[in-house]
């Protein structure tokens, strides 16, 4: 049987390469989702990188486990000469979440919690926060999962730009230490209000639960299975080095002209990494989506492999709303479920998550009815008066109408 697992991880790191099917012998690209589609869709993602001064991007279409349509632009290091390619690993910042909700999942189906526990049972400190609608032991584990708890969005309330600033807080203490200047924003479970410090408090309950660090437990129970050799977390592999794209951060000189600078490429995401730390290739993100869409592998490896992870029916509970969304990035009647973002878009239903940290911007979507998937990643940040940020919110909608087409 190990042998057979070991030849599943196998088919899984062909995913890297466009054209090659999980579990099946090379062929060539299927049409899906459409030349002229995927045509289309490329040019407006081109045509948004250059609005936007964005130095480097990729993106791919995934199809039933294979990848099918893969873009690459621009530099992934400019300093370097280095130009984005297939091995670039860039930062998926919220996607992480993902993440951290899946290992939730995981550990409620092995009996160790219910999504209905009092976050108070694990984290007693949360009851310094202010809370005007009740008792902070009303709060329960889906609500941080849900972002309707009423927390506040950031993990750090300092972000003056001032270069004494922290980028991210690093030690449990910390927060805290702000719990008690902290308060409930909206009555719980009555609403949206995202939240990163909340996946900063289920990671708590996993490390409390498991005993591991959460990054320990992310490798040994997600990253291991599915064979992500190339993800990671903080700093970047002296192996993996030479792959790490830098990240950009374009602003307003003070004569009014763009200009672009260089962040480096390794940064400190400190305690929050379980909302916001993954580092990877695309091609890592590539067999996470055929994870998630049930990719067929012609082999009964895939159903003990990825029962392993997640169940098929627990994997799909997250996919349902539990409160409505309309922020910027979506449209009247999307939802959040369990971590991931719900979008309805006629009789298709779209899945998935956006990230942002630091100059990286990624998102991640997928169609579970038809196994398609489209994955992007940016490693440029725009704060210029000119940014664009509609023209970005428009681009996330094409890529998830590029999943409803026939």
């Amino acid at each position: 049987m190990a042998r057979r697992l070991q030849a599943f991880v196998l088919m899984l790191v062909c995913i890297a390469q466009p054209g090659v099917v999980l579990g099946q012998r090379q062929q060539a690209p299927t049409a899906r989702p459409g030349a002229a589609a995927w045509d289309a869709f490329v040019r407006a993602f081109d045509a948004y990188c250059q609005t936007d001064s964005v130095v480097g991007a990729s993106t791919l279409f995934i199809h039933d486990g294979r990848v099918v349509a893969w873009h690459n632009r621009g530099m992934a290091d400019r300093e370097r000469g280095e130009r984005v390619d297939s091995s670039t690993i860039f930062h998926w910042g919220s996607i992480t979440k993902t993440l951290t909700a899946i290992s939730i999942m995981q550990l409620r189906d092995r009996g160790r919690l219910t999504l209905d526990d009092r976050v108070t049972n694990y984290i007693p400190e949360l009851r310094q926060v202010h809370n005007p609608f009740g008792s902070m032991d009303g709060i329960t584990i889906r609500m941080l999962m849900s972002h309707s708890a009423g927390l506040q969005n950031p993990t750090w309330p300092w972000d003056t730009g001032a270069n004494w600033e922290p980028f991210e807080p690093t030690r449990w203490d910390q927060l805290v230490a702000m719990m008690p200047y902290m308060k409930i924003h909206f009555a719980p479970a009555s609403r949206f209000g995202y939240s990163n410090p909340a996946f900063i408090y289920l990671a708590r309950i996993i490390e409390q639960l498991s005993g591991d660090p959460w990054s320990h437990y992310i490798q040994k129970n997600i990253l291991t299975p599915l064979g992500l050799t190339r993800s990671y977390f903080g700093g970047t592999p002296y192996h993996l080095e030479r792959n790490r794209s830098n990240n950009y951060y374009v602003t307003d000189d003070s004569t009014g002209r763009l200009r672009v600078q260089a962040n480096g490429r390794d940064f400190d995401p400190g305690i929050t990494i379980p909302n916001g730390g993954w580092n990877a290739p695309l091609a890592d993100l590539a067999t996470y989506a055929a994870f998630l869409t049930n990719a067929s592998l012609g082999d009964s490896a895939r159903a003990r492999l990825y029962n392993v992870v997640l169940k098929r029916s627990s994997l799909e509970e997250m996919w349902h709303a539990v409160v409505a969304y309309g922020g910027e990035e979506g449209k009247k009647g999307d939802g959040m479920g369990l971590s991931f973002f719900i979008h309805p878009r006629g009789e298709t239903t779209i899945v998935g998550h956006t990230g942002s940290q630091a100059g990286f911007r990624a998102f991640l979507y997928i169609n579970p009815q038809t196994r398609d998937a489209v994955i992007a990643a940016y490693n440029t940040s725009n704060y210029s008066k000119g940014a664009a940020d509609a023209a970005a919110n428009e681009l996330l909608e094409q890529a998830r109408l590029l999943l409803t087409r026939p």
